[in-house]
């Protein structure tokens, strides 16, 4: 697929016509690839049909079976399509056969998400780490694009000019010329990750609540980041936008807490791109409490899935046992009788609509809630000439009863245990 961010670009990408392909195991419900039927809608590529086989697991040479893939190559025929993609990650010679075998380009899982990845890195740092996430990606396929070279070699035993010589120099120019490239990358991306613990222990320093959105990609984070902090974050429909995260203020009875948004997770999130954005994954490993977010207007079977995805991804980068609330978001596209089925399935969760504001206020309740028992009833007295001591307590506490007194302010609050030391000095015996 190609990157251009043009208008010709985009009307080229438009031009693309897919048949998509997968293995199923029989067990599914609900249309098989209608997550990669998405990605290519995301990508710029319409999907004009699409192709199953129900086995365990996937050829390991060809993918398909060859009496399906013949059947493949006809559908290709009928159809127009000038491209097929696959719902699995490829290894390199399954890609190869099948190409070989239908006439087509093939393109896997993978390569559609990266193709996504780079059309929607806005930052430095996320462009950093698109490319570092293709490069390694790629490095396994590289020896496909030679291997005209090697046949070439191969046939003539004593290797003259334009044979085995100049073709493994090809292959290992690649390859050394890639390992550069992402070495360069992964200094670079460890010097913008040093610049990211800089502003965070920033953050930390303020001791400020962290509340960090989790949830499937499009299931409206951005919005609800938004609708809490005031912010004016760009929100739009589609598989991925926000790459990049963002952190924002927002208050609650006067305590400021820290609300970040990042990367939205999907089904077999490629683990080029887990490895790429952990400095930016990172940012809800950290996080005091996890928001995940759920798009309920989804059917069960997708919120399912969908949450089973993003589960699987907070474990697999440490942020398994996070404290964290379920959210389900854009309850204003159900009707009565389904927002009674999803209250009956998911007791726990809060249903909100972050688009009209609905469900905020209960959102808002349970997130102070959550933090409530992370704090510790204190007395303090503030001597009037430690008046700074008093800006700092609010910082931490929000809302302060306090006490005129001649010898300072008494002042009674809630403060977070971790925060307790800091105002040792200043309790009430």
């Amino acid at each position: 697929m190609e990157n251009s961010a043009n208008g010709n670009g985009s009307s080229r990408r438009a031009r693309q016509r897919a048949l998509a392909i997968g293995i199923v195991d029989g067990r599914e419900e609900g249309e098989p690839l209608a997550e990669l039927k998405e990605l290519l809608l995301t990508a710029g590529v319409a999907t004009v049909a699409t192709a199953t086989q129900q086995r365990p697991k996937p050829d390991p040479d060809r993918y398909f079976g060859r009496g399906r893939l013949a059947e493949v190559k006809e559908e290709i025929a009928t159809t127009g399509a000038n491209l097929v993609a696959c719902d699995d990650e490829l290894a390199p010679r399954q890609e190869r056969n099948l190409e070989a075998a239908l006439g087509v380009p093939v393109i896997d899982r993978t390569a559609v998400i990266l193709d996504i990845f780079a059309d929607h890195a806005h930052s430095a740092e996320g462009k950093l780490q698109v490319e570092l996430a293709q490069l390694e990606y790629n490095m396994a396929r590289m020896r496909g694009l030679w291997t005209h070279l090697e046949r070439l070699g191969a046939g003539r035993m004593d290797g003259g000019i334009g044979t085995r010589g100049p073709g493994e120099s090809q292959i290992e120019t690649d390859r050394r010329l890639a390992r550069n490239r992402i070495s360069a990358l992964r200094r670079r991306l460890r010097e913008t990750e040093k610049n990211r613990g800089v502003m965070r222990a920033r953050r930390e320093s303020t001791s400020l609540p962290r509340v960090a959105l989790a949830g499937y990609t499009n299931a409206g984070k951005s919005t609800l980041l938004n609708a809490l902090t005031g912010a004016e974050v760009e929100v739009r429909d589609r598989l991925f936008h926000t790459l990049d995260p963002t952190t924002r203020t927002f208050e609650l009875s006067g305590r400021d807490y820290l609300l970040t948004d990042t990367v939205g997770f999907i089904e077999k999130l490629p683990h080029q791109l887990v490895e790429a954005f952990k400095a930016t994954l990172e940012e809800t490993v950290l996080a005091d409490l996890i928001l995940h977010v759920v798009d309920a207007s989804a059917s069960e079977e997708r919120r399912l899935a969908d949450m089973q995805a993003v589960d699987s991804v907070l474990a697999e980068i440490g942020a398994g046992e996070q404290p964290r609330l379920l959210v389900f978001n854009k309850v204003d596209l159900l009707s009565e009788e389904e927002r009674r089925e999803t209250e009956l399935d998911h007791p726990d969760a809060i249903l909100i609509s972050a688009r009209e504001g609905e469900g905020l206020e209960l959102l808002r309740e349970r997130i102070e809630a959550a933090f409530e028992e992370t704090l510790t009833e204190v007395e303090l007295l503030i001597p009037y000439s430690q008046g700074g001591r008093l800006h700092e307590l609010h910082e931490v506490a929000g809302d302060l009863e306090r006490t005129e007194r001649e010898d300072g302010v008494l002042v009674h609050a809630k403060v977070p245990s971790a925060e307790l030391h800091r105002f040792s000095d200043l309790a009430v015996a």
